[in-house]
């Protein structure tokens, strides 16, 4: 998969400066501070409980940082939330798309959602679906979709109003092999094709090195190291990232979790089928 040539003059579209989010005396994020150069794939890694979804959380406004801040796209999170929001996407871990309804009438009502003009919505929604391979299936009950047939639509959802940074929450959870490299590859084209910025969260080592230009591994609300994939390996003196994730969390990918984290991740795997 390709990586765009980028302007190292261009702003970042993520700055993530001294974030902090308290609940009582529990520190969920712990002042941590990083940038996402625009245009690239930036992967957010952790054990569950990490702090991964605070951070998100936070960058996407519904969640108001205790201390610290992050401009998102040049505007900040605390002081200007409403520019935030109409800049960004954001694809939850769980479905978000009804299954009742047809691909096209979920998206109008994001289209609606967004204050797109009534004039461009039909066109608009038709473009998505072509860009993501589902404009044959406008018509057909989401419901009757493969999982990643339905992952592809939630991005098609988030991408409707053209955001300049995209917000994945383990994209590919509950997905077989075939349909996780169809979404890898989507994420590759809006990256490639449009100049989004992406940031995601994954519990597959592999996909983070192979999507992500730089990552980010947190361990108990704290940022432990951040780097490109091949610089944190070469730090951890491993040839995988599997095994780096170990070294920097002292925590494998299997055993990190509750009972909880796995309940919720197997509902999440049910529902995409």
């Amino acid at each position: 998969m390709s990586t765009p040539v980028l302007d190292h003059a261009t702003p970042p579209a993520l700055v993530v400066t001294g974030l902090t989010r308290r609940f009582g005396d529990f520190t969920a994020v712990d002042g941590i501070s990083f940038s996402v150069r625009a245009g690239t794939i930036f992967g957010l890694l952790g054990p569950n409980g990490a702090g991964k979804s605070t951070t998100i959380k936070m960058l996407t406004t519904l969640l108001e940082p205790t201390s610290g801040t992050g401009q998102v796209a040049g505007f900040d999170i605390r002081t200007q939330p409403v520019a935030v929001r109409r800049m960004i996407g954001y694809v939850p871990q769980m479905l978000s798309a009804d299954g009742n309804l047809t691909a096209f009438e979920n998206l109008l009502i994001f289209a609606k959602v967004y204050g797109i003009n009534r004039s461009e919505r039909k066109d608009r929604i038709m473009q998505v679906l072509q860009f993501m391979g589902l404009a044959e299936h406008a018509q057909t009950v989401v419901g009757k979709f493969s999982g990643g047939m339905v992952r592809r639509l939630e991005i098609a959802q988030s991408m409707l109003h053209r955001p300049a940074v995209l917000f994945l929450d383990e994209p590919t959870v509950g997905l077989d092999p075939v349909a996780r490299r169809s979404v890898w590859e989507h994420i590759c084209r809006l990256r490639d094709q449009f100049g989004t910025t992406i940031l995601l969260t994954t519990h597959y080592m592999e996909e983070a090195d192979e999507l992500c230009e730089s990552i980010a591994i947190m361990h108990r609300g704290k940022l432990v190291t951040l780097g490109a994939p091949a610089e944190i390996k070469a730090a951890a003196g491993v040839t995988n990232l599997d095994d780096a994730f170990s070294h920097f969390t002292g925590n494998s990918i299997q055993e990190g979790g509750s009972f909880r984290d796995a309940a919720r991740a197997r509902r999440t795997a049910r529902r995409l089928g």
